[in-house]
């Protein structure tokens, strides 16, 4: 298998993954069919499209129709099957998709960065992680919940440390990129995967957390008015 059959794999399968994650997130409140298409649509080619245009060639799904195509029959498919499953499943699967589109399409995006050698070796990486959740950042929004990216969940942290390990293996031994593209992304959907699995979130000494003010409140309110 050649590096472009392996790129084109991995696009059209987190394609699907994508799109499918689109219409699930939006099931619950009995979207139609045709809003189910656009927003699966979105999820699946957002993060590529925000890609080709940062590195000014044309976007992927303008050269190929089939990824409009494949995105548009998996949304069509997950709207005529998600309505068998409850709102936990659905949550469930659509948070394994999306990790499997990640997983995917961060590889791919970081892969084709490295071909056309834009911005090495930082480019790589960023556009890599731009393009895995540049997709589910717009579904999120666009479905009105709040992103995966704003949570405490271990998210965007797998599909760095696979972008990273990826750029840093190609560069060292570019005859095995085909064999190295497939552990990296088997990598990122483990990671991401066990963090679903197990409920794992970010420390909270690594997060932003607001200063309590209640020491000093009680203070205020303990002090005696002033006269």
């Amino acid at each position: 298998m050649s590096v472009a059959d392996l790129q084109y794999i991995l696009g059209m399968i987190g394609t699907v993954a994508f799109a499918v994650t689109g219409v699930l997130a939006v099931s619950p409140r009995g979207i139609d069919f045709f809003g189910a298409c656009v927003l699966g649509l979105i999820t699946a080619i957002g993060g590529g499209t925000i890609r080709d245009v940062i590195l000014g060639v044309p976007v992927i799904w303008a050269a190929d129709l089939n990824y409009i195509w494949v995105a548009l029959g998996a949304s069509f498919l997950a709207f005529l099957t998600n309505r068998h499953m409850t709102r936990k499943e659905i949550f469930k699967t659509m948070l394994y998709l999306d990790a499997l589109g990640v997983s995917m399409f961060a590889i791919q995006a970081a892969q084709k960065v490295m071909w056309i050698d834009f911005g090495m070796p930082i480019a790589p990486v960023l556009l890599g992680v731009l393009t895995a959740i540049g997709g589910g950042l717009l579904r999120d929004v666009l479905a009105g919940q709040p992103t995966l990216l704003m949570r405490r969940e271990i998210y965007a942290i797998p599909v760095t440390l696979g972008c990273i390990l990826f750029v840093a293996l190609v560069t060292w031994l570019p005859q095995y990129t085909v064999m190295i593209s497939i552990i990296c992304s088997v990598l990122i959907m483990s990671l991401r995967s066990a963090a679903i699995c197990w409920d794992l979130h970010v420390p909270l000494w690594l997060t932003i957390q607001p200063k309590e003010n209640g020491a000093e409140d009680k203070k205020e309110s303990d002090s005696p008015p002033a006269d």
